[in-house]
This record gives C-alpha cells, structure tokens and sequence, in this order.
C-alpha cells in the first residue's frame, strides 16, 4: 500500500467536495496516518466544476457579469495556462435569482459574458460545464452577449428570458466572434432541444415552469431552434442548461464530451491511480442517477480500468448490493448508516463522513 485516492462530488446543500475529501482525509488518518491520501475533489461538469479546477491547480480569475434575471453576480472561472473552465450555474444558476424562479424571463446572458471573460484571460480552449442553469432560453442569451442579434419583426432586440423567443424573427450572428478559441460542451444531459425530452419538458419544472409555461417555452424553443439550426435542435445534449447546449453547439461550433471524463483529465486523476490501495469517491444521493453520468461512477469506472478496489460513500445509498457490484463498486457506506435523521445528516455531514472513513480505513485498510 503506498497511498489512498478520496475523488468525492459535493453532498450537495452539504459539503463541496473539497470540504468532502477532506474529512475522508481525516478520517483515514485516524486510523492510519502512515498511509499518505491524495485529495482529488471532481464534479461532472455542473456545479463545482470550476471548484475542482481551482483545486486541481488552476487559478482563479473572478468578474462581475449578469445574472439570470439582470443583477449583477460575481463569478470565477478557473484558468490554467491557455485553458479556462467556465461553469454555467456560476453566472446564471438557480442560486442567483434573489426573488425566486423566474421561467419565463431567466436568462443565459451571463454565462455568455464570462466566455468572454476566458478570451479575454487569453484562453484558446474553453470549457463550459453545463448544469443547475435558471433559465430555458436555448442560450440566446449567451449568443446576445457573444455579439449576436436576436431581433423581432420590427428589427428590435428581444428582451430576456425563452417566452421571448415566440417572438423572434431574425438572428444575425455576424457579430458571434470567439478569436479564434474552441469550445468544449462538457456535459452528459442527452436531451434534445424540443419535445418531451426536450429542455421546457424535462427540466423547465425544476425551474419553476408549470404545465402552461412548459408548453410556451418548448414552442418558443422551436421558433429559435428553426431560425438557428434545425438540425442540430435534435443533437443529443442540446437539451442541457436550458438550451445552452444548443447554442453552444449551433453557434459556437461546441464539441460534446463526458463532463466527469473530462474533468478527470484536467484534474490528473489517472496519475493518482498507479499504486493506489483505494479510491474513495461520493456524492450526496447515491441513487439511479448516480449511475447515468454522475461523477463518482465516473471515478469508479477510471479506478476499475486501474484495478484498484473503489468503494462509495454517500449522505444516503438507494443502490441495493447487486446494482452497486455491476457498477464496479465494491462496498458503499452512507451517512445515514450512522445517523438516520436527513436533517442531521446535512447538519452534521462533516464530522459524519469522518466516521465514515473511519469505518472505510478499519474495513479495508
């Protein structure tokens, strides 16, 4: 045994996953503190990602830009060398709308603005990690803020937010300039722009969209869609963010990949695998969607390729034994084990998850 790898998400409401990977770290060191661990907090393209950059060694450059519904936020994205992350939800995320949801009007315009931020850091390869956006205005906002024209019949720029799209009647894109920099969609939302997959009907209700509202912004989606690109309207991740996919890939050229994949490139992580006693890696909810894209079956799968034994820790395990075994975990542990109360659990989660790897080190190492 040389060391130990603890690669956790965030419990989300809980612990980053910077605060996650070091309790593990603690707790293992309890038991045995001969045993070197190495930290390697991730995320999957979501919230946390650019955290898990900055970690990772990049450096942090902050702005003010716009958030969803027009005021002003204060955002960082993680640059290293001529690379930048930008992460969505940083400028326009739920947690940036101080009078609650806003479906209708929410907007990707700051997200827009902090690529521009990146290019201007000097950035030629920009990852944009996708996921928690507050808005579905298939990114026209963020096309608005790149220098692109979306106008209605009257030659009149549109407000805010995806109702406006039924309005829209020409969009010049002329203006769309990235000098030169390449975009990498960093996303595992396969969802199309429109339909029931699409992005009003899958992920407009965790915005605040009801039935009505769902069905104006997939219409609204539909005029954009068909005035930006109908092809790629259907191209699996269009659907993310609100739509965001879509622009990114209709009007910045985006490629698509894994958003745990590729974060674990910038982090290094495979280089933290050779001689590896064990990989410790979690999140807050260990359940169903854990196994479609998220992050710690991500780490789980990297560990397997390696062949180092990866075990799971969560604030609750919804896997039963079989699941767990096929998805290459080899023993899962929950905070709930220890503390049945949720509420406690996300109280408490910090010195919790250190019993827990208390528990881990005294099993397995």
């Amino acid at each position: 045994m040389t060391h130990v790898v603890v690669a956790p998400d965030k419990f989300k409401g809980s612990l980053t996953a910077a605060a996650a990977a070091a309790a593990l770290a603690r707790g293992i060191g309890r038991v045995r503190p001969d045993l070197p661990v190495h930290e390697v907090p991730v995320a999957d393209g979501g919230d946390g990602t650019v955290a898990a950059a900055l970690a990772a060694g990049f450096r942090p450059v902050t702005a003010t830009v716009t958030g969803p519904t027009g005021e002003p936020v204060t955002a960082t994205i993680a640059l290293r060398d001529d690379l930048a992350v930008v992460e969505a939800a940083a400028a326009g995320g739920l947690a940036q709308l101080p009078a609650g949801p806003a479906p209708l009007t929410a907007s990707s315009y700051g997200v827009g603005e902090l690529l521009r931020v990146a290019i201007d850091a000097g950035a030629s390869t920009i990852v944009l990690g996708v996921g928690g956006s507050a808005s579905t205005d298939g990114g026209a906002g963020l096309v608005q803020a790149l220098g692109g024209r979306v106008l209605d019949t009257a030659g009149a720029s549109l407000p805010p937010g995806g109702a406006a799209l039924l309005d829209v009647a020409t969009v010049d894109l002329t203006g769309v300039d990235l000098r030169g920099a390449t975009v990498i969609l960093a996303s595992d939302v396969d969802n199309p722009l429109l339909g029931p997959d699409g992005a009003a009907a899958v992920f407009g209700p965790q915005k605040g969209a009801d039935p009505a509202q769902v069905t104006l912004l997939d219409k609204a989606l539909g005029v954009w869609g068909g005035l930006v690109d109908p092809a790629l309207a259907d191209a699996p991740g269009a659907g993310a963010a609100g739509g965001i996919g879509f622009a990114a890939l209709a009007v910045l050229g985006a490629t698509r990949r894994s958003g745990i994949d590729l974060l674990l490139d910038l982090v290094g992580f495979a280089a933290h695998l050779p001689g590896a006693a064990l990989v410790i890696t979690g999140e807050g909810s260990l359940d169903e969607q854990s196994l479609h894209g998220k992050a710690p079956i991500g780490v789980v799968d990297a560990a397997v390729r390696a062949g180092v034994r990866a075990i799971a820790v969560a604030g609750r395990c919804l896997l039963d034994r079989p699941t767990l075994t096929a998805a290459g975990i080899t023993a899962a542990y929950a905070l709930t084990d220890i503390e049945p109360d949720p509420a406690r659990c996300m109280a408490d989660a910090d010195r919790l998850l250190e019993q827990l790897a208390v528990r881990i080190a005294q099993d397995w190492l």
